[in-house]
């Protein structure tokens, strides 16, 4: 009876949110998402490629796209067919390698879809859905937040985009308004759109 009690325990599902973005410390052109316990102190930080960072930018940023981006696409495709998803789980981890799954709903059932864990992130920003994953899991690859102001973070009223993503390779405050402006259209054109959150924020600060 004790081995069945602890192991519900240990399947309990944490729900997690998304506390920042940022280059990722270990791998040269990668980002890393860290996610938060919604009711604790620990983070748990998951690295993505590029492509994926700038996806759940311009979601949680809500930036309009030109054209459609492929998460974008997915979400309008499952609306087009009343397909909604419920939420995410980070179910599994294994060498280092975060495995995921889409709990989608439907009129006539409920099925999960495994996932990447960048994509699912990436969905569960559009959709608006709850993030989770097991206690095991955080104990494996989390980290702990000792500090008391680092947990009233997650309280902010936007997620963070953390200051080393906001770095694009030169000094915007040396920059006009102008500058600013044109080099804003420049990388929207290219759908570089974590560098366009940087610039942004730095025209807004001038205002």
């Amino acid at each position: 009876m004790l081995i069945s009690f602890n192991f519900v325990v240990c399947m309990k599902k944490i729900e997690l949110e998304i506390v920042a973005l940022s280059h990722s410390i270990t791998q040269t052109h990668s980002y890393a998402v860290v996610l938060g316990e919604t009711d604790g102190l620990r983070r748990l930080p998951i690295v993505i490629g590029g492509f994926e960072a700038q996806a759940i930018a311009v979601a949680l940023e809500q930036m309009k796209p030109s054209r459609p981006l492929t998460h974008d696409l997915m979400k309008n495709f499952m609306s087009a067919f009343n397909v909604d998803l419920q939420e995410i789980l980070i179910s599994d981890l294994q060498e280092g390698i975060f495995y995921s799954k889409l709990v989608c709903f439907s009129e006539n059932d409920t099925v999960e879809i495994d996932s990447r864990t960048s994509d699912a992130i990436a969905l569960a920003v559009r959709f608006g859905c709850p993030i989770y994953t097991y206690n095991h899991i955080l104990e494996n690859a989390g980290i702990l937040m000792e500090d008391q102001e680092s947990h009233k973070r997650k309280n902010i009223e936007a997620v963070g985009i953390e200051e080393s993503t906001a770095t694009v390779g030169e000094d915007l405050s040396l920059l006009s308004i102008h500058e600013l402006q044109t080099m804003l259209n420049n990388v929207l054109e290219n759908e570089d759109y974590i560098k366009a959150i940087a610039i942004r924020d730095e025209i807004q600060k001038r205002k």
